[in-house]
């Protein structure tokens, strides 16, 4: 992991905040109330920076959720009528453009501990949870918790919506005092550094049309009336 560029992506981080299916079921893990421990493995598809940040829009057509083409480069219909929204002095504009912007997801190979013989999961979490990893990997009495030789197993402890006060889980992260290899299988190691899905490819860009026609049918949904419509002739 280098982590020059992880302390750079925290900078940026806190520089915004002051400025401002079956198969898929089977590879995505999130953390069960109580406590927890996992290892997070290096990517084999970037050993520079194990985090993966995409985005995600939630809601908007019928859909429940559609990652955004910008992703992968593509243009994007919603975050482009977001972008002319704000180019009005309208304050109306704004707050709908608030409501169309993308959530950034982010995505990290993790083995549970205990459950190695499962192989990688991707666990994806919010802003919260992304800066916690981001402040482990700067501090340099932390180090590289993700070395396969002498990295850090991280601690999770999760409350539920009894705790939090909303209808979502909590977790919060640290890492372990001692430092301890990936496994001392070797050949379990190799293949934990193998077998790996990619999140740019477990998902897949949706078509700009596509996208456009679900932004306009959220924008107006189909069957609404029209101010001054009649809807029943009068008995």
């Amino acid at each position: 992991m280098n982590l020059n560029l992880i302390k750079q992506r925290l900078n940026d981080m806190q520089s915004q905040a002051t400025n401002q299916g079956g198969q898929k079921s089977n590879l995505f893990w999130k953390p069960s109330v109580g406590k927890q421990l996992i290892r997070v493995v290096p990517s084999k598809f970037n050993p520079e920076n194990p985090f993966t940040e995409m985005m995600f829009y939630y809601g908007i057509g019928p859909k429940k959720v559609m990652s955004s083409p910008a992703n992968w480069g593509d243009p994007d219909p919603i975050m482009d009528f977001a972008k002319k929204l704000r180019g009005t002095n309208d304050k109306e504009n704004w707050r709908l453009a608030k409501k169309l912007d993308a959530k950034i997801r982010t995505f990290i190979p993790i083995v549970v501990r205990g459950q190695e013989d499962e192989g990688v999961k991707l666990w994806q979490f919010g802003k919260e949870v992304y800066q916690e990893f981001l402040n482990m990997a700067a501090d340099d009495e932390i180090g590289d918790f993700t070395d396969i030789a002498g990295g850090r197993d991280i601690k999770l402890s999760t409350v539920g919506p009894e705790t939090t006060g909303t209808p979502y889980n909590k977790t919060s992260i640290g890492p372990s005092l001692k430092t301890s290899p990936l496994s001392d299988d070797a050949t379990l190691v190799e293949s934990l550094m193998n077998d790996q899905a990619d999140p740019m490819k477990v998902f897949k860009p949706i078509p700009y049309d596509e996208m456009k026609a679900a932004l306009q049918e959220w924008l107006a949904p189909e069957g609404s009336e029209e101010e001054g419509e009649i809807t029943s002739e009068p008995a």
